[in-house]
């Protein structure tokens, strides 16, 4: 029986060596790009006779943008605004990966720290830029809050800057963490479907049917939470404390 941890293994599609450096193309690039293929596809099918009493796939896609206009509306406020294609990428992405990962033969790109650490260190050079743009080099206090004692500064500011560079890990963590274990116990109990036949594999291919249609609730909620999250972040970078 093949390992659980044999289907998050990246593989080279197309094997590519340039200075010494491997940019391979891989099966995960490979279902990064079916996730954005797949997000454009959705939106443009949904609106593609849009009109004012929306069909089920209208009605869906206007879901999931006033959902994401909610999050930016209740965490950054009306200047979140122009931020909202930012935002509405990230949650489209992510959330099509999670998705994209059930379906058999496929690759969980969101399982591995690289492909989701990159959005969320992206998450947080934009929020830099934005606090600078919005506050000048003043938006530094963030690291050293004004009002603090003295003699507490030394120990403060790296405490803070801690804190602020911490935050792209604990993104990237929670959502790679959850992936892995969901698809691995998806594994584990397909593992006894086939060790046990068809009379006796009854029950685990029933469980693992319902651990399916979790994964699927916790795919799409890890998606919200990265976003909330997100907005969270570039709320206050435009929002001094």
């Amino acid at each position: 029986m093949a390992s659980p941890m044999e289907q998050f293994e990246i593989k080279p599609l197309l094997p590519l060596e340039i200075g010494g450096v491997d940019i391979s193309f891989t099966n995960s690039s490979l279902f990064m790009g079916i996730a954005v293929a797949c997000a454009a596809l959705f939106l443009a099918f949904s609106m593609r006779r849009a009109s004012v009493i929306p069909g089920t796939a209208q009605s869906l896609a206007e879901m999931i943008y006033e959902l994401v206009g909610g999050i930016l509306q209740e965490n950054v406020g009306p200047e979140g605004k122009r931020f909202f294609p930012l935002i509405f990428s990230i949650f489209m992405f992510v959330a099509f990966g999670n998705v994209l990962g059930l379906f058999p033969y496929s690759f969980t790109f969101t399982s591995h720290v690289s492909a989701v650490g990159s959005i969320a260190l992206l998450a947080l050079i934009i929020n830099v830029i934005v606090g600078i743009k919005a506050h000048g080099f003043g938006w530094l206090h963030t690291f050293c809050p004004k009002g603090s004692p003295a003699i507490a500064i030394p120990i403060l500011i790296p405490i803070e800057i801690f804190s602020f560079l911490s935050k792209p890990f604990s993104l990237t963590v929670r959502l790679a963490a959850n992936m892995t274990v969901g698809h691995v116990m998806l594994k584990v109990i397909a593992g006894f479907v086939v060790m046990l036949g068809l009379a006796g594999g009854i029950l685990p291919l029933f469980f693992d049917c319902l651990l399916v249609g979790f994964e699927l609730g916790i795919g799409l909620l890890q998606a919200y939470i990265f976003t909330i999250l997100s907005c969270v972040y570039l709320g206050d970078a435009l929002h001094e404390h």
